[in-house]
């Protein structure tokens, strides 16, 4: 944008991580991130289009390229639920696995934008003001949206598998014994885990794409110091894209697995 250039780099990193709020209610403690909603559902809906037109024209005989690529990415899948997860895993798991890892990867993929074209394709839509991310990842609201979703599906794989009574027995009588004297310790000891899996879940996916994000707007800044900083910036923009396809696929990866060995957990006794 045009304003860009008067900005100092403290308030050019402030209006890019800004989200596009609007408060509901009154108050303004309840707030909507717009960018945050509308990228996650148009990727999500972009991810099933993408698988749905993959299978639709999936054949017996030699198989397309599109086709080729996805049982690779499928097998892929599967293998590392096969891994983990001895139940039957395609009834719900290895398709929820494979619609997280490429839901996740798509997300974390749209970092890879350039923040100032971005900014000046909203700008010239919403107006000179207007703010808007990209990457849904990026926003703690997403990772712990998706975190709680697996966590209570835990609860409830785990509570299918035991019964609501065998969950609460686990709750207070596992790992330490069935003595009622030790019953507050078993409990606090499943409590302090069950809190920490989605806070762990969501926090490194939102670290690692949130720190990435800051990169690449220092490395723009770098670039904006002259011919010296443009190059400098260039050469350095381009080596960190190049490691940051590691981490946006890791970063997806480990998302998958996470997910799918709570799931296999909650349905394993102690």
């Amino acid at each position: 944008m045009a304003t860009e250039h008067a900005l100092t780099p403290s308030s050019y990193i402030e209006h890019h991580l800004s989200f596009n709020s609007q408060s509901i209610g009154n108050g303004s403690f309840w707030s909507l991130h717009v960018d945050t909603l509308v990228m996650s559902v148009v990727l999500g809906v972009i991810t099933l289009g993408l698988i749905w037109w993959v299978a639709r024209g999936a054949t017996a005989g030699v198989p397309t390229k599109r086709q080729a690529f996805m049982e690779l990415v499928f097998d892929f899948v599967d293998d590392q639920v096969k891994n983990i997860y001895h139940g039957d895993r395609h009834a719900f798991i290895a398709p929820a696995a494979l619609t997280v890892f490429v839901w996740v990867l798509m997300m974390n993929a749209m970092d890879f934008l350039p923040v100032d074209w971005v900014a000046a394709l909203v700008a010239k839509i919403g107006g000179e003001h207007t703010k808007w991310r990209v990457v849904p990842t990026s926003d703690i609201n997403t990772t712990f949206a998706l975190a709680l979703t697996v966590w209570f599906l835990m609860i409830y794989f785990a509570i299918k598998a035991k019964g609501l009574g065998g969950w609460i027995h686990e709750l207070f009588c596992s790992p330490f014994g069935t003595n009622p004297l030790i019953w507050p310790a078993n409990f606090l000891f499943n409590l302090i885990e069950y809190v920490s899996k989605p806070l762990s879940h969501s926090l490194r996916l939102f670290g690692n794409m949130y720190a990435g994000e800051v990169i690449f707007l220092l490395l723009g800044l770098w670039a904006a110091t002259g011919v010296t900083g443009t190059i400098a910036g260039a050469i350095l923009g381009a080596g960190w894209s190049i490691f940051h396809i590691l981490i946006v696929a890791l970063q997806a990866f480990i998302f998958m697995m996470l997910t799918v060995v709570y799931l296999a957990m909650a349905q394993e006794s102690h």
